[in-house]
């Protein structure tokens, strides 16, 4: 049968968080900058009338191959033993009406694991495409706060809250965390040539899969255990205040520098945080006069690289080409600032 209604919701996933580590609940407290991006996430709800007792939801998660339908069981409070469990909690979350079904497409040019916060960003659009169907609408901050409660007190997960507030709000983000998990979000205001020449410098080198470790555990362990001052975060909070005042002064090489800093900070919390894998493309950067690096997310084995090219045109084309022969599982991915966060609407004259 057509669909009743057809809702399609956006979100970009986040690059180069300077300043990551610090909003946590282990960090209290937190300042960080980062850049919303494309490839995007795309969500789209299709709602049907719900007949007999057919599963209400129907997920189709495109990139993994995997369609199934499942009866979701709101206020449980619990986290779900399903194949997608972060999926199913956010339905489980915010609900779909009792009288209809939906088939929730999901789709992301964006590989997972790839640390740049694609995971949020699935749940950011989700929340958002599911509150459209409620006929509900919250604020970006309100759909960001949704959407990292899902993940930290549903599913346990260790999630700050930089991740969603970016997707959610997009553009170029200074989050300040005054008491984890509660932040503000402010989008710097760029002239359009900085706009461009940024993104037209920004290379994303994917390394493979991010696979969590012991090494996070011990750097969450150690970070709690210790007094504030001891520890490296406040040299990362000071980091996001450095890249923000280059940001705002219009200044890419400063901007840069304050990237690769950052990156020797997430070095020094543990060995293995910058991979040797990261250390190839650095290597490879650094000869091709690029003006920084960031190790995207926490750090640790696979996950990506964010790259500030210099001003030759030719040189991030070429700066791939070398990755290419230093290492053939490294990818340069395509991608673009984004000037907005979650984006929700009604296809028209849908069906």
């Amino acid at each position: 049968m057509p669909p009743l209604r057809v809702v399609n919701a956006v979100a970009p996933t986040r690059v180069c968080d300077i300043g990551g580590w610090t909003d946590t609940w282990f960090a209290g407290r937190g300042k960080v900058l980062n850049l919303a991006v494309h490839p995007s996430v795309e969500v789209q709800l299709e709602v049907h009338p719900r007949e007999g007792s057919a599963g209400q939801v129907v997920l189709d998660v495109e990139d993994a191959g995997d369609r199934y339908a499942f009866s979701p069981s709101p206020s449980s409070g619990e986290a779900l033993p399903g194949r997608h469990p972060l999926l199913e909690a956010a339905v489980d979350e915010v609900g779909v009406p009792g009288d209809v079904a939906v088939r929730i497409g999901i789709h992301s040019d964006a590989p997972m694991g790839a640390s740049t916060g694609t995971s949020a960003a699935v749940v950011v659009a989700l929340v958002g495409a599911l509150d459209a169907v409620r006929g509900r609408r919250r604020s970006a901050q309100e759909v960001a706060s949704e959407a990292h409660r899902i993940e930290v007190e549903r599913l346990a997960l260790q999630s700050g809250v930089q991740d969603q507030l970016c997707s959610a709000s997009g553009g170029i983000c200074f989050i300040e965390v005054d008491e984890y998990p509660r932040a503000t979000v402010t989008r710097l205001g760029v002239p359009d040539p900085f706009w461009w020449e940024l993104d037209r410098r920004l290379l994303l080198v994917f390394l493979g899969p991010h696979r969590s470790s012991a090494v996070h555990q011990r750097v969450i362990a150690e970070l709690e255990a210790a007094e504030d001052a001891s520890t490296a975060l406040p040299a990362l909070r000071a980091m996001a205040e450095r890249a923000r005042d280059a940001v705002c002064a219009g200044d890419l090489p400063a901007f840069g520098r304050a990237m690769t800093a950052n990156t020797e900070l997430q070095a020094d919390l543990a060995p293995g945080l910058v991979s040797a894998e990261a250390r190839a493309v650095i290597d490879v950067a650094r000869a091709h006069g690029a003006l920084g690096w960031k190790v995207n997310g926490a750090g640790g084995e696979g996950g990506s690289v964010t790259v500030l090219c210099g001003h030759d045109r030719t040189g991030k084309r070429r700066l791939a080409r070398a990755l290419d022969d230093v290492d053939p599982r490294f990818r340069g991915l395509p991608i673009s600032l984004s000037r907005t966060g979650l984006r929700v609407w009604q296809a028209p004259g849908a069906p």
